[in-house]
């Protein structure tokens, strides 16, 4: 199983943390958020995973080379317009890994391993599968769902609020249909200008509304996090430093037996 990460952006919510780094090289409990991430993956058994990078591209190359990650190669691939772009842009420049069966996940979701379990060890029963969560009253900038039963009915962040049942975490998985399916589709919008200015989920919205190509899967009591707003990073703080004791705990166990 392959992962692509969406690794571009600068994260300019986040400012002064990113003035002079990108959004996935902010720490975490000791760790950057890109580290979590490749960990996280290669725990559940991901072998390859491709960074697509943007703003202080370098810095990530040199931060990828000290991240140990048992078992999973690593390579970057170079969005060069991801300053003109959003990420739908960097889905284009990544196109050519689309390849197959493989995993999309945003560049600032955080996610515990069983999540990346859950989709990996899924018998997917569409092309495509959102990973969901569902909570209670849902804000402006949630990337809400409408969904009916395991099928996706829509997704967008202005969605009516009688619709939303869940929202987006920013993790997918494509089997080889859905993968076809979704290169085309980011090929096809990129060839207009709106293209520059949308976010590849308006693409899955599209193959969910026209072409019934895609499921849902829920999460409901596994933590993830994302990373859009200062307030993000304390309480990201805080659920990573939660999974280094439990790493810790579990070398202790390990080490008594």
């Amino acid at each position: 199983m392959k992962a692509i990460i969406l690794s571009a952006g600068q994260g300019r919510r986040l400012l002064p943390l990113t003035e002079n780094r990108p959004k996935c090289l902010i720490p975490l409990a000791g760790r950057t958020l890109i580290e979590w991430q490749l960990r996280n993956l290669a725990a559940a058994g991901v072998e390859e995973a491709v960074v697509v990078t943007g703003f202080g591209a370098a810095q990530v190359e040199t931060a990828l080379r000290t991240i140990g990650a048992p078992g999973l190669a690593v390579r970057t691939l170079h969005n060069p317009f991801y300053a003109v772009a959003d990420n739908l842009g960097s889905c284009w420049a990544a196109r050519e890994e689309m390849d197959g069966e493989f995993l999309l996940l945003n560049g600032d979701t955080l996610f515990e391993v069983q999540i990346a379990e859950r989709l990996i060890s899924l018998a997917p029963t569409s092309p495509i599968t959102l990973a969901i969560d569902r909570k209670a009253i849902y804000d402006s900038d949630d990337m809400k769902v409408q969904t009916e039963g395991a099928q996706l009915v829509a997704i967008g962040k202005t969605l009516e609020p009688e619709v939303v049942d869940g929202e987006s975490i920013g993790f997918l998985r494509f089997t080889d249909e859905g993968s076809d399916s979704f290169r085309d589709a980011v090929v096809e919008a990129m060839r207009h200008p709106a293209g520059l200015r949308q976010w590849y989920l308006s693409v899955v919205d599209k193959l969910a509304r026209d072409a019934g190509r895609v499921g849902v899967m829920s999460i409901e009591g596994l933590a993830w996090g994302e990373m859009d707003f200062p307030a993000d990073v304390k309480r990201n703080e805080k659920m990573t430093r939660e999974w280094l004791r439990g790493e810790t705990g579990l070398g202790r166990a390990a080490e008594a037996g």
